[in-house]
């Protein structure tokens, strides 16, 4: 013995003995009592040290008077303690067996250690001497261990609980004996003969004689284990109230529900849904009731208690915990032994044999309910735990799904909201981009992952003379409130884009409209929140120039074919809504095939960076992305987003360029004679004729007469004709320096003009006007190919 270790081996007969009765262990103490060295008895059966028959060890510990064969021949009567120690891979484990050697010695009267005793205090006390083996306990400590004081008297803690916990107990007693400082412990230990492990509260003091010597420790237990149960629901209800619902996903909101019960409160927990319909479900159920598998969780991995898959829908007749507490309209408990599961087993093959095979024993069924309506049900299972639901879990499950009730029907509402959104979202963006001479054009939307469906949009508008405008926009807030105002600003834009005005005229009148947007929204005397941001880009294949101009938005990135990709620097402008302030244009040269990014903030903007880093990969992500624009707008997504999506919608458009060949547009400056116009409509069809165009000189002849008298007779010089062709179109267009437009009229039977607009109308495919600079340009399209 030593300080750091007082314990006296030999005071102790011990013994252990494995799964078959062999000897495996045997101590001083055990030689001491019976004679027998180590050598002698070890690898030998146990029962050839007993005289008659050996006892039947069953439970976790077993206790009782044996008669033992001694070394000399005498027999010895013994009291055996016996602990059962199961093994680690599942086998039966081995027994240790300890006697005390001096336990049945009374203790002297007037003892410092026997006066301790306290055998009176309804408080558990035990008194242990200076090598922890126990010398007194009080009635009340006799009955938690479950054996009367002459049985254990002279064993240590350890041998008499036969635990771990006993063990680490014990070591907390070693260090209150060294330190002389009182110690409080909450230890998990069964009182007695029972399974059910119970809180305690162990108290450790020293005990000393009247001249200030430690002699021993003091232990008393206090049971707090319904204190402690209450703690553990009141844990449960907080866990719940912080991990479920943290996101309006409702198959994850489900599954936090399932994991939080487990293993609080269930071994297996399993809910299941009603699947969404228009209505509210109906207030009354009917077995058989038709339910969708949300989500389940085990103590064991890979639930293997689940008959039923995730997603997958099943019908639960008449008898199962599912139905019944959905037409009942509240908690069901059901156990095995009771029968209350017998109709379902019957019915259900597959459960019967699960149940049998995983031993569950009982089932609880709760309905998950919120605002008044009936979402589904949640059916917790024990089988790993013995004992069954009582009317405290039946409480507390009821806590615990009420609060995830309402999440998951916050999920479903929000589900809903979104699916609206996201429908009419895609219901006003453009669902394929037109195919024009002017680019090449792909396309990516993708609502937010968290915050729901905003209000993104982008379009691609074939203008006049061949040329393209293009547009992104983001309208500020989620939901179909920013939805319907980005279809509000996609039409307006295109209205606008219609009558061919310049980038910086379209965002100053589309600025107008979200102000009276902004005014309607607020109300009286309060103003709205209706605001957006836009990009608007017009290209020029004839040309091959771009004239931008942005409201608040992020500016478009190019990458030329020969060249780093850069963003293109423009006027930012003010977002749309905030009136009274001006938009500036900015114009360049763009080389054909090079290719134009616009995007939306929510693209290259995140929480893990800034806005430099994001534009900074789009660049790379763009000039490192294979020739196919639409395998590039996936890299990009690929490269900018996280796996779990992104926190605010993205918009993003990607054009490639064309440029119109000098041969394909012809150009003739017209005097202004009258009598010059027959010559004009000659070159005109001689042009043709070398653009292989013959058949459409007759119509071409007589829009070039009409639109060319009208620029000489109403018009202002110098006048200008232009006709360019592509692959399918024809347009001609006539050019002054006059600002009044034409207006299309039908002329009265008296009227000797007017009818030259009707004929251009209905000659052409369209026809229209644009301003420039300069003065107008009256413009019509003839279609090289007719339409099937």
């Amino acid at each position: 013995m030593s300080p750091e270790y007082p314990f006296d081996e030999a005071a102790t007969a011990r013994a252990v003995v494995d799964d078959v009765g062999t000897l495996v262990g045997w101590n001083e103490g055990a030689r001491a009592l019976l004679g027998w060295s180590p050598d002698e008895v070890v690898g030998r059966p146990a029962a050839e040290l007993l005289t008659g028959r050996p006892p039947l060890l069953t439970g976790s510990r077993w206790d009782g008077t044996v008669t033992l064969r001694h070394r000399d021949g005498r027999t010895v009567p013994t009291w055996l303690l016996a602990h059962h120690s199961p093994s680690e891979d599942g086998r039966a484990g081995r027994w240790l067996v300890v006697t005390p050697l001096t336990g049945s010695d009374p203790a002297p009267a007037d003892e410092p250690l026997a006066m301790a005793g306290l055998t009176q205090s309804p408080c558990a006390v035990a008194v242990y001497d200076e090598q922890l083996r126990l010398r007194r306990i009080n009635d009340a400590m006799s009955e938690v261990i479950g054996l009367p004081e002459g049985r254990v008297r002279g064993l240590r803690l350890s041998e008499i609980g036969g635990r771990s916990q006993s063990a680490e107990l014990e070591r907390h007693m070693l260090q209150v004996l060294h330190s002389g400082r009182a110690r409080d412990v909450e230890t998990y230990l069964p009182a007695g003969g029972e399974d059910r492990a119970r809180a305690w509260l162990a108290r450790m003091a020293p005990v000393t004689d009247p001249a200030g010597r430690i002699r021993g420790v003091c232990l008393a237990a206090h049971d707090f284990t319904e204190h402690h149960r209450s703690r553990e629901r009141l844990q449960l209800v907080n866990e719940a109230s912080v991990r479920i619902g943290s996101t309006l996903d409702v198959t994850r909101t489900a599954q936090e529900l399932a994991e939080v019960c487990v293993p609080a409160l269930a071994d297996f927990v399993s809910v299941d849904l009603l699947d969404p319909q228009d209505g509210e479900p109906p207030a009354r159920f009917a077995p058989p009731v038709s339910l969708r598998r949300a989500a389940h969780h085990s103590v064991n991995p890979g639930s293997p208690e689940a008959v039923a898959k995730p997603g997958e829908a099943q019908d639960y007749p008449a008898g199962s915990p599912q139905a019944d507490s959905l037409a009942a309209g509240r908690t069901i408990v059901g156990t095995v032994a009771g029968g209350g599961l017998d109709a379902w087993l019957a019915w259900d093959p597959a459960r019967a044999a699960r149940v049998r095979e995983i031993g569950i024993h009982s089932t609880m069924s709760v309905p998950i309910r919120a605002r008044g309506v009936t979402l589904g049900v949640a059916v917790l299972t024990r089988f790993r735990r013995p004992e069954p639901f009582s009317p405290d879990d039946v409480l507390l499950a009821e806590e615990v799904t009420t609060r995830a009730a309402v999440c998951i029907d916050n999920a479903r509402r929000y589900s809903r909201e979104r699916e609206t959104a996201l429908a009419l979202q895609r219901s006003l963006l453009p669902r394929t981009l037109p195919r024009t001479a002017a680019v090449d054009a792909a396309s990516r939307y993708l609502p937010a992952a968290r915050a729901g469906v905003g209000g993104d949009w982008f379009d691609v508008i074939p203008l006049s003379g061949m040329r393209v405008a293009m547009v992104v926009g983001d309208v500020v807030g989620h939901g179909v409130q920013a939805s319907a105002t980005m279809g509000r600003l996609r039409t307006a834009v295109r209205t606008l884009a219609d009558i061919d005005l310049a980038p910086d005229e379209l965002l100053t009148h589309l600025d107008d409209l979200v102000v009276r947007l902004s005014e309607e929204a607020g109300g009286e005397g309060s103003p709205g929140e209706v605001g957006a941001t836009c990009l608007y880009a017009v290209y020029d294949p004839v040309s091959r120039r771009c004239t931008l101009a942005r409201a608040g938005h992020p500016p478009p990135v190019l990458l030329r074919p020969d060249g780093a990709p850069r963003r293109i620097e423009l006027p930012a402008g003010p977002p749309l809504g905030v009136g009274g302030l001006p938009f500036e244009s900015a114009e360049l040269e763009v080389a054909e095939g090079s290719v134009l990014a616009f995007y939306t903030d929510g693209l290259v903007e995140s929480r893990e960076r800034d806005a430099d880093a994001g534009h900074r990969m789009l660049g790379e992500a763009l000039a490192d992305a294979p020739g196919s624009l639409d395998e590039t707008c996936d890299r990009i997504l690929h490269t900018l987003l996280p796996p779990g999506g992104a926190s605010d919608d993205v918009a993003l458009l990607l054009a490639r360029t064309r440029g119109l060949p000098a041969s394909q547009v012809a150009t003739w400056d017209i005097p202004a004679d009258p009598s010059l116009v027959a010559p004009i409509r000659k070159q005109a069809v001689e042009q043709l004729s070398r653009w292989d165009l013959s058949d459409a000189s007759f119509t071409t002849e007589l829009v070039v007469s009409e639109l060319v008298t009208n620029a000489i007779r109403y018009g202002s010089r110098p006048i200008r004709l232009r006709l360019i062709h592509d692959a399918t179109t024809l347009i001609c267009e006539v050019s002054d320096h006059s600002h009044t437009a034409p207006h299309l009229r039908r002329a009265k039977t008296w009227d000797e003009g007017g009818r030259g607009l009707l004929l251009v109308a209905q000659l052409t495919q369209r026809w229209g006007s644009r301003h420039t600079a300069e003065g107008k340009t009256i413009w019509a399209e003839l279609a090289l190919i007719e339409e099937e």
